[in-house]
């Protein structure tokens, strides 16, 4: 090696470059293959993800599995090439590098302070995890970051039996007060049901799309929170009730869980009556804990219903039909067709029924005229009975049972606690249901749960088939279990950085956590095997046993190979860092969901880096000692690189 860079011209014949980069590539290529297998298993929780939350994620994981795996073809087939081409003149030693030997100025004397130190630096980190596992339990939860849309929807829903006049004026005087606010840019709001058949909304529940100002258009200090605490301040009508949400996420909700509010709590029964006199109980224990907004219990009575009983005995006498009379009153009020108008490739039905005036009233519907063969029109009110009653305004029903819903939005608070503190509070309050009663969870806590339950299902099998490609790498289960190690400390760092974030843990947040795992046992592989090689190194020079080794000369070895390719481990881990920087800083569509993403890794990495660089060489020292002192020699570990 010494006569390679003393060399005058061209160091290297092309047999030895060759040589060189055919031996490298052996040492590098099934070391890149094992990692490539831990980090895309690592990603099989992501994979196996199911409803939105998988919709959103998959690509994620086949964008970094696809790449990984070409990533791992190219490093053991282009690149030796790549380097026979472009690796000649005269070579430089790694302490040539002024930045190398930079970073191994500053990082050999805290490595030789932390072996000194074992017991300290072990005690320390001990403590670090113990935090990190406190300021775990302190944090909130929900399903998924909120999605800035830029807009807001008003939902607000009035008393079931309100009349179209009355819902229009409501409709104008909200539209009025909400323009009022600066930050709004645009409003518009409608009524009662869209001209589609899958939209069942009545007349009582009014929608108003609010598109709002760019941010730099807002009032100082102004946040979307606030800007919808002004409003619904502003917007408090007597009859209806408030709610507040966004328009994509909304629809969403109302396909997936069939809920149109964050949290919406199903009680099923068999008389409505009774659903509803739980509903209202369940919402009354729910007023006043923190977190819970817009609550509100669909109406399952106060609807109004026109009732026309037919008098058979009158219409004997004047010698009609309930046919007869149910056609007078078919036509009158609900329409009847009469014909179809075709006008290119569309097709209208041309339906006929009195006007306004004539069936605004119950006294104008008693005076529809029924024609009789003998005794000529007669009033409706001759022949029957014509009243208001009340009834349900809707009926709901899933899983053939009768359904009420109490819905409330989550706001100014994580929706886990918030859930959790409303479960606790109703468990206390109903211990035992009556028979044929029950209550469900719904929205978005429904969904947390799910991805909840499929994380913890698959996350102990990914682990078991992490753990045994490092045994098959390290042939060893002790060196596995001392990478694995690695792990929980990488951890720390995430949690360290999603709790000074303020950001509650979510799918997203576990999703970077997932690909945290895979990085941190990567870079814990690599310097498992620079010290195994320091320990043959070591064996070759000094024999293994116990009168030609001691204490200091393992240490003196553990160094070596903890320093050695300084440089290479953290451009692997700098490159990532750095890469995913820019997206804490991001404020466009999407950043909602890639931050809490990020925010996990970048505190993940730096911390799995201080690891791997301190405790893993002081480990990997205790145990070499360990086996030195109980065996009278060392494991030599031949690792699969």
């Amino acid at each position: 090696m010494r006569n390679w860079f003393n060399r005058e011209k061209d160091p290297l014949t092309a047999e030895e470059r060759v040589a060189i980069i055919e031996k490298s590539s052996k040492q590098v290529g099934p070391g890149v293959f094992y990692s490539t297998i831990i980090v895309v298993t690592s990603f099989l929780p992501v994979f196996l993800l199911t409803g939105m939350e998988g919709k959103l994620f998959h690509p994620l994981a086949w964008t970094k599995t696809f790449i990984l795996l070409v990533d791992a073809v190219l490093a053991i087939t282009l690149a030796p090439v790549l380097i026979s081409f472009f690796l000649k003149g005269r070579l430089q030693p790694e302490s040539a590098n002024p930045i190398t030997s930079v970073l191994e100025k500053i990082y050999t004397p805290i490595l030789n302070l932390c072996l000194k130190f074992r017991k300290t630096t072990l005690f320390l980190n001990l403590i670090a995890l113990a935090i990190g596992l406190f300021m775990l339990t302190k944090m909130g939860s929900e399903f998924m970051p909120p999605l800035d849309e830029g807009s807001l929807l008003f939902m607000p829903v009035t008393l079931p039996d309100v009349a179209n006049s009355e819902a229009k004026r409501i409709l104008q005087v909200q539209d009025k007060i909400i323009s009022s606010v600066p930050e709004v840019a645009h409003v518009l709001g409608k009524a009662g049901r869209a001209n589609t058949a899958t939209d069942n909304s009545p007349i009582s529940m009014i929608e108003t799309i609010i598109l709002l100002k760019p941010r730099q258009d807002w009032r100082k200090g102004m946040t979307k929170d606030s800007i919808i605490n002004e409003l619904n301040t502003k917007l408090q009508i007597p009859g209806v009730t408030n709610g507040w949400t966004q328009p994509i996420i909304n629809r969403i909700n109302m396909l997936s869980t069939g809920i149109r509010t964050d949290v919406g709590l199903k009680v099923y029964g068999q008389n409505l009556d009774s659903i509803y006199a739980f509903a209202q109980t369940i919402k009354q224990q729910l007023e006043g804990i923190d977190g819970v907004k817009d609550l509100y219990v669909e109406p399952i009575t106060g609807g109004r219903y026109i009732d026309i009983r037919i008098k058979r005995d009158e219409i004997g006498r004047y010698g009609l039909s309930i046919d007869e009379v149910n056609t007078v009153i078919e036509s009158a009020l609900g329409g009847m067709k009469l014909t179809t108008t075709i006008e290119g490739r569309q097709r209208f039905s041309v339906n006929a029924r009195y006007g306004q005036d004539f069936r605004n009233n119950l006294q104008s519907l008693k005076r529809i005229q029924v024609p009789t063969m003998n005794f000529g029109p007669i009033p409706l009110e001759a022949v029957a009975e014509i009243a208001l009653s009340d009834g349900p305004p809707m009926i709901n029903s899933e899983n053939a049972l009768l359904r009420g819903t109490v819905l409330f939005n989550v706001r100014e608070r994580d929706l886990g606690s918030t859930v959790q503190d409303a479960q606790n509070k109703l468990n206390k309050m109903m211990l035992k249901l009556p028979k044929g009663y029950f209550l469900e969870w719904s929205g978005q806590w429904e969904n947390q749960i799910r991805a909840k339950k499929s994380l913890m299902l698959i996350l102990p099998f990914v682990i078991g088939i992490i753990f045994l490609v490092l045994y098959f790498t390290y042939d060893s289960l002790k060196e596995a279990l001392v990478t694995m190690l690695t792990v929980p400390f990488a951890l720390v760092g995430g949690i360290f950085m999603v709790y000074a974030y303020h950001v509650n843990l979510s799918v997203a947040v576990a999703v970077g956590f997932i690909a945290l795992f895979g990085i941190a046992i990567e870079t814990a592989m690599l310097m498992t095997i620079y010290l195994n090689e320091a320990m043959e190194k070591m064996v070759a020079e000094h024999g293994n046993d116990l009168k030609s080794l001691n204490a200091n000369i393992i240490r003196q070895y553990v160094i070596e190979g903890s320093v050695k390719r300084l440089r290479p481990k953290l451009m692997t881990v700098l490159v990532g860092l750095f890469g995913l920087i820019p997206i804490l800083w991001s404020t466009g569509v999407g950043s909602d969901i890639m931050r809490p993403i990020t925010i996990p890794l970048i505190g993940g990495v730096i911390s799995s880096t201080i690891y791997v660089l301190l405790i893993t060489p002081v480990v990997f020292e205790m145990i070499k000692e360990r086996e030195l002192k109980l065996k009278g020699k060392i494991e030599l570990i031949h690792a699969n690189h």
